[in-house]
């Protein structure tokens, strides 16, 4: 547990000092609580055996001080802990921002928005406990265990080692309750993957009750509903003998060791040890409670260094593999060029030495069935992987001498699916440009055929994209992604899917857009459409990672290769009607 604390003060340096504090008043205040505890022993004493009223006043005000200043102190240890916690959380909140802004692009395909956003978020609320709580309560159960035994041993000797035999036999008992870690660990797992998935069952609701679909048919969740419940059967039926056994140990512990200690001490001492057996009913009392504490503790420190290792997994898989970026600034032209590059996901080789040369301010199409690694090709070029081997260069250097700002200003990617904010329609375009003027941005939406877009709102460019009453459609949304792609006037540009699946009216519109858009560019279509391309300079045939045909499309049909036969397959599939 040190080393989960060592890692979670390293991310708040300048509070960390406060959680020291915080374990030196939390231990100040066991010394006040079990002083206040002592004292009412001695005030008993006073009271029942030595009938001296003088103290008895004196004894009564310093157990009810005591317990005070101990209750005070402590609230203020969790008011550091608690500042601390809050620190924590935000600065965990900016780290995982940080990491996002400089994470490899791999990361994404694997990882969906909402993952990141519940890994980073839930672990960062799930330190607040092990901080806030889990450093007083820590030092405090401590504290508490030792100051105990001390006091008993000197209220009484066997009293004493009647208490400290309870504590060992309840601690063993807790430790028994408690089970592996590695156990502990796949419990949580199972209570994560049975989260994670009722928010897509939640998510997939309409789906499911079109089809009438029972939990049982959506088999991811019912598996995980499945090991979750097995997991919480072992660990309750593994805990239920030692929990029975503890808590009968403390009931039968208290009732019999007083009638056995009585049996040991002479008749005329039977008054003298009252109080003492009043303090020892007291003690394991406290004691009952300082290992309930101290379960609570347990179960939080294994949710704790969980929560802290998966956000330090996260960071660390956020920054790996990333591309090496250097220092220039400036693509000299728009040329790319493949030498012999060789690229793979984990196991999987998609590019081996691959070979080719794009010229710039030409339009260029990838053509090829899924998987054949139209779109990896794009995102290498765009220098979203490192490849495994070989070299892309652009502008005749090799793009790892360049810095990712570089890329991101001199390199525009459009989607299908396009990703509009929830800004306005004026912010959503200037993120291409945030230096362009307000002139610039209704230059670049009227390039992108949204002048009709903004028509249709009474706040035009000021319109709010999700705001009540704001529809956009597939092909619009497109349309103002352009307009960004517009105003950040890149030298590249790459269009992935563009048009695939769009309207009559929006595709002409569109279509009207990249005319716009791609001007002195070297463009890079990722086709679906085949008859959107007949157009471009060169249409690249790619198959299995390499490329087996190149040329126009007059040129291609004409040799009646792969491309031809991927026309023929379109054209059909173009004239087929339900009967």
């Amino acid at each position: 547990m040190i080393k989960v604390y060592k890692k979670l003060f390293s991310y708040v340096p300048e509070y960390k000092y406060l959680a020291y504090l915080a374990i030196l008043l939390a231990a100040i205040s066991s010394v006040f609580t079990i002083g206040a505890f002592y004292d009412m022993y001695l005030f008993l004493d006073h009271l029942i055996v030595q009938n001296n009223a003088t103290n008895i006043a004196h004894y009564a005000r310093t157990v009810v001080g005591f317990m005070m200043t101990g209750i005070g102190i402590y609230l203020f240890a969790g008011i550091l802990t608690h500042l601390v916690a809050f620190r924590l959380e935000t600065n965990l909140r900016k780290k995982g921002i940080d990491a996002l802004s400089q994470s490899n692009f791999a990361y994404f395909d694997t990882h969906t928005s909402g993952n990141i956003r519940k890994t980073i978020d839930d672990n960062a609320a799930e330190t607040h406990t092990i901080i806030a709580h889990l450093i007083p309560d820590n030092t405090t159960s401590v504290m508490t265990l030792l100051l105990l035994v001390l006091a008993t041993f000197a209220v009484n000797l066997y009293l004493g080692i009647a208490f400290v035999i309870l504590a060992i036999i309840a601690l063993m008992q807790i430790k028994y309750m408690m089970g592996n870690a590695d156990f502990m660990k796949a419990y949580m797992a199972s209570l994560e993957k049975m989260n994670s998935e009722t928010v897509e069952y939640v998510r997939g609701m309409q789906v499911i009750k079109i089809f009438k679909t029972s939990v049982q048919s959506f088999k991811a969740l019912y598996m995980a509903i499945k090991s979750y419940s097995d997991y919480a059967l072992n660990y309750s039926f593994s805990c239920r003998t030692a929990f029975v056994m503890f808590q009968v140990l403390f009931v039968a512990y208290a009732t019999l060791v007083v009638p056995i200690l009585l049996n040991l001490v002479p008749q005329a001492q039977h008054l003298a040890m009252l109080p003492k057996f009043i303090f020892f009913y007291f003690a394991v009392g406290l004691l009952y409670v300082t290992f309930m504490k101290i379960m609570y503790v347990f179960m939080y420190q294994y949710k704790g260094s969980a929560s802290t290792e998966k956000i330090e997994t996260l960071f660390d898989e956020m920054t790996s593999h990333k591309v090496a970026n250097g220092t220039e600034e400036v693509f000299k032209n728009g040329d790319i060029v493949f030498d012999k590059v060789s690229f793979g996901y984990e196991e999987q080789k998609i590019i081996d030495n691959l070979s080719f040369k794009l010229a710039e301010n030409k339009v260029y199409a990838f053509v090829g069935s899924s998987g054949s690694g139209k779109s990896t090709i794009a995102k290498l070029i765009a220098g979203h992987y490192p490849v495994d081997n070989g070299n892309i260069t652009i502008g005749g250097k090799v793009i790892t001498t360049y810095s990712q700002k570089a890329l991101m200003r001199q390199i525009a990617f459009v989607f299908q699916q396009s990703k509009l904010f929830k800004m306005s329609i004026f912010d959503n375009v200037k993120i291409g440009n945030p230096e362009a003027s307000y002139d610039q941005v209704m230059q670049a939406l009227s390039l992108a055929s949204c002048d009709e877009i903004l028509d249709k709102f009474p706040e035009r460019e000021q319109t709010m994209v999700g705001s009540k009453g704001v529809h956009l459609s597939g092909g619009e949304k497109q349309r103002i992604a352009i307009a960004r792609a517009i105003l950040k006037n890149a030298k590249i540009v790459i269009l992935d899917e563009a048009s695939a699946s769009t309207d009559v009216n929006n595709e002409y519109q569109i279509q009207k857009a990249f005319a716009n858009l791609i001007a002195n560019k070297t463009v890079i279509i990722i086709a679906h459409r085949l008859s959107s391309i007949k157009g471009v300079d060169e249409i690249l045939v790619i198959d299995k990672g390499q490329i087996v045909e190149r040329g126009n499309h007059a040129d291609l049909m004409a040799k009646g290769g792969k491309y031809k036969a991927f026309n023929d397959l379109y054209a059909a599939a173009n004239e087929w009607r339900v009967s």
